[in-house]
């Protein structure tokens, strides 16, 4: 198999699998993340049966991505891995250049090999930081050595790979950040993720912040960080292909999240994972979720056959408004036509006219892009497109 990206992620089919624990939560996540309970084989085999009902309703699409995320799918054993890629690769088999991703924890690198044997081609390592006491006020379980180690050994077990950083912290300077930042990309790796710190409720940052702690950086200096964010990786020969996404070329971006923001179908299994499929019959999209608890998602899996807990036709406004919010994200922009083609319907000539005429968006052809401007105000820009 190939390691490069598969082509297409627009009209192509992609599988998430949700694994939900972690050997720590941490403060700032508000993902659907357990610590481990010990049914690791039953979750496993509902994952496996889920998947069965899922290859009888899309029928024989090839798999352009396989992205294991979570929790900490790192956590899962290489036979556990192999077996859901095994499952993937007999009931919808993969495109030429399909990528299987996974998210893994620093402090899991003396799995990497066994992941890679199992036939990950595409790790996402959560650095976060190469600050100790940022990682400590992270609640990560790793300090900035083993994260080191990590990334030299993912570099020798993995064609691509990606680190995760988290910026505008409080307490945090431009020159730590330009630190923090530079050493990711000289680390060698192909592809960095640097997010903005978010505060999110009922996480034990939400509730921190809601007893008066300063947690994250204001929102006008959070801005400067990333205006030196884009400015260092542009330097440093990584393309800012999406707002929190950078790459040395296109064959290091990430095809499971290009699927997404393309507008991609993909298939969610294992607790709490989301889906959008499109409906053969009734035509347009629909909108899945699974069951969150493991427990639960087990015992539907058991008694249905499947895990989805509730499934929405989305109407044509939810689609063109969810298609116009992801693709903006994207340095590509988004293309109308195409948007026109898939919904029937298209962005709003007014709002459109508005953000160009203040310099938040650009137009060449039947692309709009975010300029640089608008890519510090993408979900307000973007919503202004929105008919």
């Amino acid at each position: 198999m190939s390691d490069g990206p598969a082509s297409g992620p627009g009209n192509a089919l992609g599988l998430y699998v949700h694994w939900p624990y972690c050997a720590r939560i941490c403060p700032y996540c508000d993902f659907n993340v357990y610590r481990p309970k010990g049914d690791d084989e039953a979750l496993l085999a509902a994952m496996l049966a889920d998947m069965a009902h899922w290859r009888a309703r899309t029928g024989a699409r090839p798999l352009a991505s396989l992205h294991f995320g979570g929790g900490t799918p790192s956590l899962m054993t290489p036979q556990q891995l192999a077996a859901v890629i095994g499952e993937a690769g007999r009931l919808w088999g993969f495109a030429g250049g399909a990528e299987i991703g996974l998210e893994a924890n620093p402090k899991d690198i003396d799995g990497f090999a066994g992941m890679a044997a199992a036939g990950i081609n595409r790790l996402s390592l959560g650095v976060q930081s190469f600050d100790d006491q940022a990682l400590v006020s992270l609640g990560r379980d790793h300090d900035a050595s083993l994260a080191r180690r990590a990334i030299d050994a993912a570099q020798r077990d993995f064609a691509r790979v990606s680190l995760d950083m988290i910026y505008a912290r409080a307490g945090q300077t431009a020159d730590d950040w330009a630190a923090e930042l530079g050493e990711a990309l000289a680390s060698g790796v192909g592809h960095i993720s640097p997010y903005q710190l978010t505060i999110e409720p009922g996480t034990a940052f939400g509730k921190r912040a809601g007893r008066g702690e300063q947690l994250d950086a204001p929102p006008d200096f959070a801005a400067d960080l990333y205006e030196l964010t884009e400015s260092l990786c542009a330097a440093a020969g990584f393309e800012g292909y999406e707002i929190s996404n950078h790459a040395r070329g296109r064959a290091d971006e990430s095809v499971h999240n290009r699927l997404y923001w393309e507008g991609g179908d993909w298939i969610g299994i294992g607790p709490g994972a989301h889906g959008r499929i499109g409906r053969a019959s009734a035509g347009g999209r629909a909108a899945t979720e699974a069951a969150r608890r493991p427990a639960d998602y087990i015992r539907r899996v058991t008694e249905t056959g499947t895990g989805i807990a509730s499934e929405e036709a989305l109407g044509v406004a939810d689609e063109i408004a969810e298609r116009i919010l992801m693709g903006m994200r994207l340095a590509d922009g988004l293309d109308i036509d195409h948007l026109h083609a898939t919904t029937g319907s298209g962005i709003d000539p007014d709002g459109l006219a508005r953000m160009m005429r203040q310099g938040m968006v650009d137009q060449a052809g039947s692309r709009i892009r975010l300029t640089a401007a608008g890519r510090l105000l993408a979900d307000g820009v973007s919503g202004e497109l929105v008919p």
